[in-house]
């Protein structure tokens, strides 16, 4: 994928991810605990998530320049995304009182990578994508 091949879509949902990453994680915690804090709350576990992610958006934003020479990053966002909402899927059906993270941000989550892969399979040759 080079940069004039890419999706003319990807750079800005970069930058919106990134800046989701690092700004609406923390503030969707708080305003919609039920779907994106998990309880007992944690606070040891919630700063290092933040931390992740919050780091995470940054690198995002960064790759937002030139996505062609970040696809690794991207994958990385993609496939970590998917591994991530799995766990926290499994744990959401198995704990009753976590059902509303299946609406929070383990969806947030699987929307993220369906998003992102559409995006760059949008931008690869044919002969990668078949």
């Amino acid at each position: 994928m080079n940069g004039s091949a890419s999706s003319p879509l990807l750079r800005p949902v970069l930058r919106v991810f990134g800046l989701i990453f690092i700004f609406g994680i923390p503030l969707l915690n708080r305003v919609w605990p039920s779907g994106w804090a998990w309880t007992p709350e944690q606070p040891a576990y919630l700063q290092m998530i933040w931390g992740i992610y919050a780091t995470l958006g940054v690198f995002l934003l960064l790759a937002a320049r030139d996505p062609a020479r970040n696809t690794s990053l991207i994958w990385f966002t993609v496939w970590s995304s998917i591994v991530h909402g799995a766990v926290m899927a499994l744990h959401s059906v198995t704990d009753p009182g976590q059902l509303g993270h299946l609406w929070g941000d383990v969806a947030a989550l699987f929307l993220t990578a369906v998003v992102l892969t559409v995006l760059m399979r949008r931008g690869m040759p044919a002969s990668v994508t078949a």
